[in-house]
């Protein structure tokens, strides 16, 4: 597969994170060419200085990992990274309140939305799909869509499972062609990306990127 490295966002969300593993993470960025990096908000001011003037997304994550937090800390925590400079947002959605049928997650992701577009960034939604029926997958992607986000993604990648090929197969069958899909959590290698990216995924949340476009140059 060509140009695999334009699906790519080479990820570090681990909490040992230190300053060098920023850096070495835009270095790969550059080099491999990836379309983005996403790094905790604690870093996100040091990865845009990293970055420079280079084409690559800066993304961080809200509500990160188990989503429960408030709606206006998740705001709060959005405009903090946006003012720091990020470019996409990855919000933990609420599960917690679907899963006890409240209508609460679609108010809470049409104000991140809001706040993200008037600032012309970009929203995605963590559904954590490892906690999640068929059903209600196609549940969270009606009401993300409703919601008005950019993409959803599949996993924080700190759930008992990640990205599974049949998940984004239907989630890309109940998403509007203009809502992205973003497959992540336990992507490791080539063989595994592709099959994503083939399902419907159009971008790969991986901190395997290097190794991952390696083995396409080899393909």
């Amino acid at each position: 597969m060509k140009n695999i490295e334009r699906y790519i966002e080479q990820t570090i969300l681990k909490p040992q994170t230190v300053d060098s593993d920023i850096e070495g993470l835009v270095m790969d960025a550059k080099k491999y060419g990836f379309v983005g990096i996403c790094v905790p908000p604690f870093w996100v001011k040091k990865a845009k200085r990293e970055i420079g003037d280079a084409p690559i997304q800066l993304v961080t994550v809200v509500g990160f990992p188990l989503g429960y937090n408030m709606t206006e800390t998740k705001v709060f925590e959005t405009e903090q990274a946006i003012k720091d400079g990020a470019d996409e947002i990855d919000v933990v959605w609420s599960i917690t309140a679907f899963k006890a049928g409240m209508n609460w997650p679609k108010i809470e992701l049409a104000r991140l939305a809001k706040v993200c577009h008037d600032h012309e960034r970009i929203l995605k939604v963590i559904i954590e799909t490892a906690y999640l029926s068929e059903e209600e997958i196609i549940k969270a992607c009606k009401l993300c869509a409703e919601a008005g986000v950019d993409f959803v993604k599949t996993s924080t990648g700190f759930a008992p499972e990640g990205a599974k090929e049949r998940h984004i197969k239907l989630m890309r069958e109940n998403l509007p062609s203009s809502v992205g899909i973003k497959a992540s959590g336990g992507i490791k290698t080539y063989e595994q990306a592709v099959k994503m990216i083939q399902a419907g995924a159009d971008r790969i949340g991986t901190s395997s990127g290097v190794q991952i476009v390696e083995a396409s140059r080899e393909d």
